[in-house]
């Protein structure tokens, strides 16, 4: 699927979300996108299901919540990649998780739970991002993410300037 075809899409099934994302299985955690507004929101889901590898050994059923935040941040990042008009999606640059703030995990997730995460820009500062947004399941608050930064880099750019 080409980068036109993508961004002219107001969903993203699961080929056009590989075709977004470098991320691949077992950390691809987005299954569908429902809705893009490029440069302002995205409805993205995600299904628990009990086959996932980090259920492998038994334990505890509950999904990890690192990888709960990991699943929004991609939600994020599909969002950041579609709203840059005329380029190609990550044109040659790397996808940086730069930190978070006021995040809440309100309850925990369990297989079974359709997760749909809403992702806001909050601001857009060139290569930089910031959103803002949560993750319901079945109508309920399961995380909340005050702010999010993401920053999009040259692969030999480091902070304070080049190698």
């Amino acid at each position: 699927m080409t980068d036109a075809l993508i961004r002219q899409s107001v969903a993203l099934e699961a080929d056009a979300v590989r075709a977004v994302l470098p991320h691949r299985f077992p950390m691809l955690l987005l299954d569908r996108v429902l809705e893009v507004r490029p440069g302002q929101g995205l409805t993205a889901v995600k299904a628990i299901t009990v086959d996932e590898p980090w259920y492998s050994e038994g334990g505890d059923p509950g999904y990890p919540p690192v990888l709960l935040i990991e699943s929004w941040g991609q939600a994020a990042g599909v969002l950041a990649l579609l709203s840059e008009p005329g380029t190609e999606l990550l044109d040659g640059r790397v996808m940086l998780f730069g930190s978070m703030s006021g995040v809440r995990v309100h309850r925990r997730v369990l297989p079974g739970d359709v997760l749909e995460h809403r992702v806001e820009v909050f601001r857009s500062l060139g290569d930089t991002v910031i959103f803002e947004g949560e993750c319901v399941a079945a109508g309920e608050p399961v995380l909340t993410v005050n702010r999010m930064v993401m920053a999009f880099r040259a692969p030999d750019q480091q902070a304070g300037g080049t190698r």
